[in-house]
């Protein structure tokens, strides 16, 4: 049996195209084979830490937001519950990025990363998401489980003596990463698609590419429809038949599908500037500045409940909750409710970027679904496609990942209806957000990860 051509040898011969002979010479190579079985079987141990990490947060958060209130004879915490809970957040977190190594992971301000943690990191990281997630800080856990991820997965292949080369660490911790990160979104695409973008693999030219061809696709979606309502024609698609009747999109939802990403860009950018610089002003005295600003955000949420008379819990935590309430009875909360929870979550969500450790992912989401409910009356527009719009464009202005955005806008809802309207708008606010002064630049990430 003839033995296999390497890459350049294929190429001198004029056979198949080189990067064809690159990647199966990759994939025959018995390093990267060994790679893939490790890879998977690390999926396992990571996936079941992952779970068990996030529901240890979400009893948590239910016992100090919900059983503690409860136990004193209260239907929902009041307004100052979330100083003690938040200064106890800060005073931990502060104590974290003082002493111990890796200062409790990247500040989620600076976005999220795909360095992987060290051994020495991973206890303090998981220790300040634990300290701060369900205590009331406004982020999300997905920064803290990709770390778990890539450092489980590292631990892991040290204990298997595995052979060490920098691929096949990067391989590895993003394996694990994605392992993780799958828990919280519940979808293996997501987060393989989200570890894709968080690394940057192809740099800038990823995205000059990935743009054209997306905001393409969402184009030709919306013509094929047009063009199928309009003529009664069909081409053959691969869409199954459902028991329920799909919302319909229109031409007032495309253009309000592009303006929204235009505006929640412009509206979104202080937050994001904001949270960077909240980022710098800690650096230079970690814990006293931490506890600071954990209390600036126990008082925007502390001041939600005072104007509006709802729990402070809407205004504090991740929002991941919250989301799933306000779709099912989006109407639930006033026009005045709706103003206060966008200013005081905001305003506490660029202080907790820039202080607390998370992620950015869930309050982008719940601030952009509730400016979507309450631009929802704008003529010709309605409620799905406002809260598709509105979850599409400020996720992908928070998180300048427009093609995880868009997955994850439409995994949520269920359904690809709206993906024309999300891809519009997840487009059009990244571009505008990468147009828009980027301000100071984002803090370099914790040591040890």
């Amino acid at each position: 049996m003839a033995e296999p051509r390497t890459p350049s040898e294929s190429a001198q011969g004029g056979g198949q195209p080189q990067e064809a002979d690159v990647l199966r010479h990759i994939l025959r190579s018995p390093g990267y084979l060994k790679t893939l079985v490790l890879c998977a079987l690390i999926g396992i141990p990571v996936s079941l830490a992952a779970f068990w990490f996030l529901v240890a947060l979400h009893e948590l958060e239910h016992v100090l937001w919900a059983d503690l209130p409860s136990a004193v004879g209260l239907t929902d915490p009041p307004w100052w519950w979330p100083f003690p809970l938040l200064l106890f957040a800060g005073t931990v977190v502060g104590l974290i990025a003082r002493h111990l190594p890796g200062a409790g992971g990247d500040v989620p301000g600076a976005g999220l990363h795909t360095g992987v943690a060290s051994s020495a990191a991973l206890p303090g990281i998981l220790l300040a998401a634990a300290a701060c997630l369900p205590f009331g800080a406004v982020l999300g856990p997905e920064a803290p489980l990709i770390a778990l991820g890539g450092g489980l997965a590292l631990l892991f292949r040290d204990l298997s003596r595995a052979p060490a080369t920098p691929r096949g660490l990067a391989l590895l911790g993003a394996a694990g990463s994605a392992a993780a990160i799958a828990a919280i979104f519940g979808n293996p695409l997501v987060a393989a698609v989200l570890l894709i973008e968080v690394a940057g693999v192809g740099g800038p030219q990823l995205f000059a590419v990935m743009l054209p061809a997306l905001l393409s696709s969402g184009i030709g979606s919306l013509v094929f429809t047009g063009l199928g309502r309009w003529t009664g024609l069909g081409t053959g698609d691969l869409s199954l038949k459902l028991y329920a009747p799909l919302p319909r999109l229109d031409a007032p939802d495309v253009f309000w599908a592009v303006a929204i990403g235009a505006v929640f860009a412009v509206a979104l950018h202080p937050v994001s500037v904001g949270a960077r610089a909240v980022a710098d002003y800690v650096t230079r005295r970690p814990f006293a500045r931490t506890v600071l600003c954990a209390l600036g955000a126990a008082a925007c949420a502390a001041l939600y409940a005072l104007i509006t008379g709802r729990s402070p819990a809407e205004a504090a935590l991740s929002g991941q909750a919250a989301l799933g309430s306000l779709a099912a009875d989006p109407y639930a909360w006033g026009v005045g409710a709706l103003l206060a929870l966008l200013l005081f979550k905001g305003i506490a969500y660029a202080l907790c970027l820039g202080s607390l450790r998370g992620g950015p992912v869930f309050p982008g989401l719940f601030l952009g679904a509730a400016a979507g409910v309450l631009l929802a009356p704008l003529p010709g527009l309605g409620i799905a496609p406002a809260m598709a719009a509105g979850m599409a464009a400020a996720t992908a202005t928070m998180l300048r990942l427009p093609v995880s955005s868009v997955i994850l806008v439409v995994l949520l809802l269920g359904s690809a209806a709206m993906m024309p309207v999300v891809i519009l708008a997840a487009v059009v606010a990244f571009v505008v957000t990468e147009l828009l002064p980027a301000g100071r630049p984002a803090p370099a990430p914790a040591g040890g990860t």
